[in-house]
C-alpha cells in the first residue's frame, strides 16, 4: 500500500482537494473536533486543547508511516484551509478491507462536501489499494452521515446497542459495508 510513499497522495474532486496535513493545520483540526456539534456523534469528545489537535496530527502521521491509518484533511479549493477530515482506518491488507470515518466543519454542513470528499476516498480505497470492502458505523441520529453512506451505496449490516459511551452517554451504532462489486462509481454532488 503507497510502497516508500512519505506522505498522502492529494486526492482531487471538483471543488475540493484531499491533502497531506502539516502543523499549520493544528488550528482548523482544533476548530473541527473542538465543536460539540460535530464531535456529538463522534468516538472521542470534543477537544478542550489545542495541543490535542497537535497530538492528534502527530498519531496521524505516525499511523500512515505504520500503514495502519490514511488521514485526509480535506480543503476548499479556493482557499486551502481545511474543513474537514476523511480516513481509512483498521486497514487490513489480508482481508482487503477498511473503515471509514469522516467529520466536516459545521460551518459547511448541507452543501455536500462530505459526500464529495467521502465519495472520493472510497474511489480511491477500492481503486488504489484494491480493497474489497469498506465499512463504517454511525449513531443512528446522525441523518446526515446515514444520507452520505447511502448515497454512495452503503449497505446497512446490522445495529450495535450502546457501543460508544460518549460524554456520559451510551450511543447506539448502525453498521453499513459496501463491496467493491456493489460500487458504483457517481458523479460528485455540487
Amino acid at each position: 500500500m503507497l510502497i516508500g510513499a512519505t506522505t498522502l497522495p492529494t486526492l482531487e474532486t471538483p471543488r475540493l482537494r484531499l491533502r497531506w496535513m502539516t502543523e499549520a493545520d493544528v488550528p482548523a483540526l482544533f476548530a473541527l473536533f473542538s465543536d460539540l456539534e460535530v464531535t456529538r456523534y463522534w468516538g472521542w469528545s470534543a477537544y478542550t486543547e489545542e495541543a490535542q489537535a497537535e497530538k492528534l496530527l502527530r498519531d496521524i502521521h505516525k499511523s500512515f508511516a505504520e500503514r495502519s491509518l490514511f488521514q485526509w484533511g480535506f480543503v476548499r479549493r479556493e482557499d486551502d484551509r481545511v474543513v474537514g477530515t476523511c480516513t481509512l482506518s483498521d486497514l487490513s491488507g489480508q482481508h482487503e478491507r477498511a473503515s471509514l470515518g469522516y467529520a466536516l466543519n459545521r460551518a459547511y454542513w448541507g452543501h455536500g462536501y462530505g459526500r464529495e470528499a467521502v465519495g472520493r476516498v472510497v474511489e480511491f480505497g477500492f481503486t488504489t489499494l484494491a480493497l474489497h470492502r469498506l465499512e463504517a458505523d454511525v449513531d443512528p441520529r446522525n441523518a446526515g452521515s446515514i444520507k452520505v453512506l447511502e448515497d454512495l451505496g452503503f449497505q446497512r449490516e446490522g445495529f450495535q446497542r450502546e457501543r460508544y459511551f460518549i460524554n456520559g452517554e451510551r450511543q447506539d451504532a448502525v453498521m453499513y459495508g459496501l463491496l467493491r462489486s456493489e460500487w458504483r462509481p457517481r458523479p460528485p454532488s455540487r
